[in-house]
């Protein structure tokens, strides 16, 4: 049997910190294979620290649309100008990001509960920063072409491609293998049709950079309690609310803290430049609806993808998940024009379906 191919970038790590022992990973993480080393002494000069070199995760499912092609060009682009991101250094003609040293804002403060003010006023001033920063301050090269852009303030047409690309590329793209999961489900076609008439009408508001992933994983406390902001890999330019929305769909705050956020957003943005917050109550309604509806289908997929993965697909290991499919699926009911969400058994009996019929060979769908 031959050996597993050692990645590229685990070669790299390994040859420009000159010992093996000294590389960490890969790291946990859902985009990509990373690796965590010091720069040989030769190398090192005044980089010190450590350093990490990534590569794409093989037949990665790209659930996001993208706007950049590089997250490196990006992140050099804004330097200088977006305050806790990682420095970056070309080696070997490869670029590494510097590693921040520290722990998850996630694992301070679990999903569901409030962030303490000190770490608010820093997500706050990140906003700022990013509102400051216009399609034409970004050197980096875009991946989408120029007519599939819109024009700056057009937040429909921006929302429109992002429900285009759920669409075509999460649900038509995967329907070969998914098909009789979502019709078990009871998403479809039609499902877009109410969910483009529930997001609709929304007002403009000037474009700006967006980071469109800021949860808590993805916020790094240091040893002084500062926060960094990492994986821009699915930074865009757009509409400024959005970032919002995706921000308080992900970190889950309790109610009254995500409010209190929501306001506290408003007053930063709108005096950085004024119409950035212009109609936000609501369109914010809008487009976290659109994020609920955008996690059904992504969450199925994942789910379904998640159980293929042990050697057992029983109903004890099935049920938790079709609790959480539950859950998302009842979030999004009514903009996905469904009068009440599949029930947990009828979610149980389709996951096992899915697994027999598209399922690895290798998995056991015994109740």
């Amino acid at each position: 049997m031959s050996p597993e191919p050692v990645s590229p970038a685990r070669l790299h790590a390994v040859d420009v910190s000159g010992d093996a022992s000294v590389v960490e990973g890969p790291l946990h993480g859902y985009h990509h294979e990373t690796y965590v080393f010091p720069l040989s002494g030769e190398m090192e000069g005044d980089r010190s620290g450590r350093w990490k070199c990534r590569e794409p995760r093989a037949d990665l499912l790209w659930f996001d649309r993208r706007c950049f092609d590089s997250e490196e060009q990006l992140l050099g682009s804004l330097s200088g100008r977006i305050e806790g991101i990682p420095d970056l250094i070309e080696v070997g003609g490869i670029g590494l990001q510097r590693f921040i040293e520290g722990d998850t804002l996630g694992s301070f403060h679990r999903s569901g509960t409030a962030v303490p003010d000190l770490f608010v006023s820093q997500i706050m001033h990140l906003f700022g920063q990013m509102i400051e920063v216009l399609p034409a301050d970004l050197s980096a090269e875009r991946r989408c072409e120029a007519e599939d852009r819109p024009e700056d303030g057009d937040t429909n047409g921006f929302l429109e491609r992002l429900v285009l690309f759920t669409e075509q590329r999460v649900y038509q793209a995967n329907l070969d293998r998914f098909v009789g999961l979502f019709e078990d489900l009871w998403l479809g076609e039609e499902s877009f049709r109410f969910l483009r008439k529930n997001v609709s009408g929304l007002r403009e508001r000037p474009f700006c950079l967006l980071h469109a992933d800021l949860h808590r994983e993805n916020f790094i406390v240091d040893a002084g309690r500062r926060l960094w902001t990492i994986d821009w890999e699915l930074a865009m330019v757009g509409d400024p609310l959005y970032d919002l929305a995706t921000h308080l769909h992900l970190m889950r705050y309790p109610a009254r803290h995500a409010r209190a956020v929501a306001r506290r957003w408003r007053e930063t943005v709108e005096g950085v430049r004024a119409g950035s917050a212009n109609g936000w109550e609501h369109d914010l309604r809008r487009l976290l609806a659109y994020k609920r509806a955008q996690s059904v289908f992504t969450d199925v997929i994942r789910t379904a993808l998640e159980l293929d993965t042990g050697s057992e697909v029983g109903r004890r290991r099935i049920a938790p998940a079709a609790f959480k499919l539950r859950r998302v699926l009842a979030d999004a009911a009514p903009v996905l024009g469904l009068d009440q969400p599949p029930g947990t058994r009828r979610i149980v009996t389709a996951l096992m379906r899915w697994c027999r019929e598209h399922g690895s060979p290798s998995g056991d769908t015994r109740p």
